[in-house]
């Protein structure tokens, strides 16, 4: 005969059960990716419509009528310590609250933090920021006018932000210590995922105000000042830990980690009901 005729007990080594249990696995987790992400990122933008505005609240620009003189003496002040840091001499600069917020006004690389950022107060210990951040809001269907398929309606974070300067792969940037907003709690994951908040991120290796950024060896708060500071010979010491920078990746990756060890388990499962499927098909056979 053309083809083998089987012994009793042999069993095919094609298990029809193996390709759909693999084929179902491999569906699950897909459609347990897709709605993991969707609830988690519903979830995300439930809570922060929580603490967040529809719409922004005016942050004040700092006027400069009738300020030529103010604006001259920032001026003469900033040069000077730019000077000093792309030539490497030592050098100190110090600006209170009036001039971090008449150079905001004045300087066109501090545009784009125009009425959203305004220095409020400095401490010792800590900076005071007024605060209205605009924030992706929840995703929902193009309406007339609007480009894409998807949109969604900004939130805007109106309140105070506290944090303290500090340097990172030279950038300065904010330890964020506290966001309060009228009548509402902000929640403290939240805060920790935007500390440090980059402030200066844009100015990172564009022109002379990156260059001098990159020139800093510290920063620190006096009464009333915030203190930037250049130490001839001196390199630049990050003060932000990478593990605070990358706190949030880390809770990212713990969260991923529990979401695998799910998938690994409810594999685990379909497998196991695949081999006991097959074992007791293997005996059915072997005993007929």
């Amino acid at each position: 005969m053309s083809e083998a005729i089987k012994e009793p007990g042999e069993v095919s080594g094609k298990s029809p059960f193996a390709g759909c249990a693999i084929m179902l696995t491999a569906v699950a987790v897909v459609g347990f990716l897709i709605v993991f992400s969707v609830v988690v990122l519903f979830r995300q933008f439930n809570e922060i419509a929580r603490f967040t505005g529809e719409k922004p609240v005016k942050v004040g620009v700092e006027s400069m009528e009738d300020r030529e003189a103010e604006l001259n003496r920032l001026a003469e002040k900033i040069e000077r310590f730019r000077i000093a840091v792309v030539e490497d001499r030592s050098a100190v600069m110090e600006l209170n609250v009036s001039e971090v917020n008449l150079a905001i006004a004045a300087y066109p690389a501090f545009k784009d933090l125009r009425g959203n950022l305004r220095l409020r107060e400095i401490h010792e210990d800590r900076m005071i920021f007024d605060i209205s951040f605009k924030l992706n809001g929840k995703p929902r269907l193009a309406k007339g006018g609007e480009t894409g398929i998807m949109a969604t309606d900004p939130r805007y974070l109106n309140g105070t932000l506290s944090g303290v300067p500090a340097l990172v792969n030279s950038e300065l940037v904010l330890r964020v210590k506290d966001i309060e907003v009228s009548g509402a709690e902000v929640p403290r994951g939240f805060i920790e995922q935007m500390s440090p908040y980059r402030i200066a991120e844009r100015y990172v290796g564009q022109g002379e105000l990156g260059r001098v950024m990159a020139g800093l060896t510290g920063v620190s708060l006096g009464a009333d000042v915030i203190r930037f500071e250049n130490v001839a010979g001196n390199i630049p010491e990050d003060a932000v830990t990478d593990q605070e920078v990358d706190q949030a990746g880390h809770r990212l990756f713990r969260f991923l980690g529990i979401a695998a060890t799910v998938f690994l388990v409810f594999t685990a499962l379909i497998l196991a009901v695949g081999f006991r499927a097959r074992k007791r098909r293997k005996a059915t056979d072997t005993t007929s």
